[in-house]
């Protein structure tokens, strides 16, 4: 027998050795109020088909948690496979990008008419079927050669790069009902538990919509986001271009010696459309009758803001332009006054927490000519100061306002509309790592934060991870409200960061201990680095949007 401690309940019980955790899960009876989807075993990810033949600690998790929205999207991302193949045989699906509360899906069928809503109606209604004959989602454990077989067979030649440069002798693949594919993660035993989602056309494509998190027995609500999959469609044509789709290309290029000139055009690309803005900048400065004079630029945690509004600056003052350039952060309120999260907790991420009467004022007074003393917040008494450090704007100026809150309406809302510009900064990644894989959104710039905090002394690798759920809910409500406002949206990442990143952010992240919460999190980015293979960043330009991030 062995002992297993159920951290959801707070007590412990006896199970046979090799009992799964869906028995397990049934052993201990307890009520969620909706389905179990997985697991924290000794603060590792596992599905529900995994068998304990030690004694154990075990957290069960539904949709509400990260883990388990995971499990369930993977799962669905199955089902959309093998609905999609079975009623239109020869069709090739690319489940893209996460985009309006959901997954951005591209089929392309083999009689090559496009897309309709028939077609979307057919395949869920198929979804729907497989999902009410609770079929069985088997796991399997194969050579990686014979992995690699069987894809490049089926025509997946994208999953059999990324395995081939994968380097592991076995690959954990998934079957439904014959189907085979590959989940680079866990998914739930069976189709039975997928009973919420929706696939309707959308832009050339399909949408698959997926649960709300906060009520799974819902629909999230979908909102579009048009210029955001703009930006991802140009990254993604770019990269079609170059035969850069996937992350198993990434790594032929890199195997190939190929990882400085990548560097080099990713960089080129980012220059160019840095330029591109400056340039337009300039234009809309030049209006005479109504002239830009505020550029406002603001992004998630981690998304570049600070970089891009120097790289910004430099090519302004190329166009001819004068930039003074302002942070909210120095417009913070005193620390007494700072709004406070429900826990007593400083909530340094609330608008309130922005003397915006005050900064507000400072640039009114500077758009109409006078010159302004401009406060440094001192962030070791938590008190706004003044140094005499004074601003005045001349005739080719332009005042350059970075922040997370700079989008915000109520930030700027005596400053005529016509006279901003506004710039919305986010790291997109426009690869996958294969076509049923997309890479998570927020991951890119949690590891971007992970490594920078660790390397600079400010957070450790378990206080970072402990704080990105509240980062992130607080750009839901604070920063991405504004995103499809801007005038211009910037896209801060590149091919090969994934890789710059692996060698420093795996050293970090073997440095949590198995024995604490943080250790889920860390274990699921290894394993999620794990697919990219390590480049150098001797050949990162000092001056490179991600140098704030690896040092």
């Amino acid at each position: 027998m062995i002992r297993i401690f159920c951290t959801n309940t707070g007590t412990s019980r006896e199970f046979q050795e090799g009992a799964s955790l869906l028995e397990i899960s049934e052993g201990f009876g307890f009520d969620e109020p909706f389905k179990i989807l997985a697991a924290k075993v000794n603060n590792v990810a596992q599905g529900l088909r995994f068998r304990a033949y030690h004694n154990l600690n075990v957290e069960f998790v539904d949709y509400k948690a990260y883990i388990g929205r995971e499990f369930y999207c993977r799962s669905l991302c199955l089902l959309l496979h093998k609905a999609a193949g079975d009623i239109f045989p020869g069709s090739t699906l690319t489940i893209k990008r996460p985009i309006s509360k959901g997954y951005f899906c591209d089929l392309v069928k083999a009689d090559g008419t496009p897309t309709s809503e028939k077609d979307a109606d057919a395949i869920r209604s198929r979804m729907e079927e497989l999902v009410a004959l609770n079929m069985p989602i088997r796991r399997h454990e194969l050579q990686t050669d014979e992995a690699i077989r069987i894809f490049r067979k089926n025509g997946r030649e994208d999953t059999a790069k990324l395995l081939e440069t994968s380097g592991d002798v076995y690959t954990t693949c998934y079957s439904l009902d014959g189907t085979m594919d590959y989940y680079y993660d866990e998914l739930v035993p069976s189709t039975g538990y997928l009973k919420v989602f929706g696939l309707i056309p959308y832009e050339h494509g399909l949408l698959l919509r997926v649960p709300d998190r906060h009520n799974p027995t819902e629909l999230a609500p979908m909102f579009h986001q048009p210029k955001t999959f703009e930006v991802f469609k140009e990254a993604s044509i770019w990269n079609s271009f170059m035969d850069l789709a996937n992350v198993g290309d990434v790594n032929e290029q890199i195997l190939s010696g190929n990882a400085s000139d990548l560097i080099r055009i990713a960089e080129a690309l980012q220059e160019k459309k840095i330029v591109r803005i400056a340039e337009e900048i300039e234009k809309r400065h030049s209006d005479r009758e109504n002239p830009v004079q505020l550029v406002l630029i603001t992004g998630p945690s981690s998304s570049g803001k600070s970089t891009f509004c120097k790289r910004l600056s430099t090519q302004l003052k190329a166009c001819g332009l004068h930039p003074v350039s302002f942070s909210t952060d120095d417009y913070f309120v005193n620390r007494v006054d700072t709004p406070l999260l429900p826990d007593g907790s400083y909530d340094f991420d609330n608008f309130e927490t922005v003397d915006y009467r005050c900064l507000q004022s400072d640039l009114l007074k500077l758009l109409g000519g006078e010159e302004v003393d401009v406060p440094q917040y001192n962030f070791v008494t938590g008190e706004k100061e003044y140094h005499g450090k004074k601003k005045k704007l001349g005739e080719r100026s332009v005042v350059l306002l970075e922040g997370i809150h700079a989008l915000n309406p109520r930030l700027t809302d005596k400053v005529p509309e016509q006279k901003k510009y506004k710039i919305f900064i986010n790291a997109i990644t426009s690869i996958s790592l294969d076509s049923h894989n997309c890479i998570p959104t927020s991951d890119n710039r949690l590891l971007r934060r992970i490594v920078r905090d660790y390397l600079k002394g400010a957070f450790s690798v378990r206080e970072s991870i402990a704080n990105w759920p509240n980062v992130r809910r607080a750009e839901v409500k604070w920063i991405y409200p504004f995103q499809e406002e801007a005038d211009v949206l910037f896209n801060s990442t590149y091919l090969v960061e994934f890789a710059a990143l692996r060698s420093k952010a795996e050293r970090i992240l073997s440095t949590v201990p198995k024995n604490c919460s943080e250790y889920t999190e860390a274990a699921r980015l290894l394993k999620f680095l794990h697919c990219f293979l390590p480049v150098s960043d001797k050949d990162i330009p000092a001056t490179s949007l991600i140098r704030s991030f690896i040092g």
